[in-house]
């Protein structure tokens, strides 16, 4: 009970900071994004807003073994930049940079995206449900070419 409490107190938090913010405007995401037209660098204080913050909780969560609520913390992600991390945030950025929208502000667009907003979310659920059987194919057609 507690645990789905605070996950719903930091979800509106989150989906909140998004609206207050201008995350959840295309135009705003894409004129962030637009670097030699008509850029917007407002978003740079949305994205030091959310750094600044984490740089805190990762130091908190290093030397603990639990989270608040008793949860394990696990493992920290290795740092290794390779194929598929190169690959998928081409794809991300590709995405966001052609919609405005990454996955935390669709999910916040549900109630006004309208059919664009609709079917960005279906393709992005699809995209999730296919992409793991991809990654097998890409990774086994890459190893035979090696």
């Amino acid at each position: 009970m507690l645990r789905n409490l605070t996950a719903f107190i930091a979800g509106g938090l989150f989906g909140a900071g998004l609206l207050v913010s201008g995350m959840t405007d295309t135009t705003k995401v894409q004129g962030w994004l637009d670097i030699f037209g008509d850029w917007d660098p407002t978003l740079a204080f949305v994205l030091g807003g959310a750094i600044l913050p984490m740089i805190v909780a990762w130091n908190v969560a290093a030397r603990r073994a639990r989270s608040v609520l008793g949860s394990p913390l696990p493992e920290k992600p290795g740092s290794q930049i390779d194929r598929n991390l190169m690959i998928g945030s081409l794809m991300f950025g590709a995405g966001w940079g052609l919609v405005g929208l990454c996955p935390g502000p669709a999910m916040a667009s549900i109630s006004w995206g309208g059919v664009g907003g609709a079917v960005f979310l279906l393709s992005m659920f699809a995209g999730m449900y296919v992409a793991p059987a991809f990654k097998i194919r890409f990774n086994r057609m890459a190893e035979a070419i090696s």
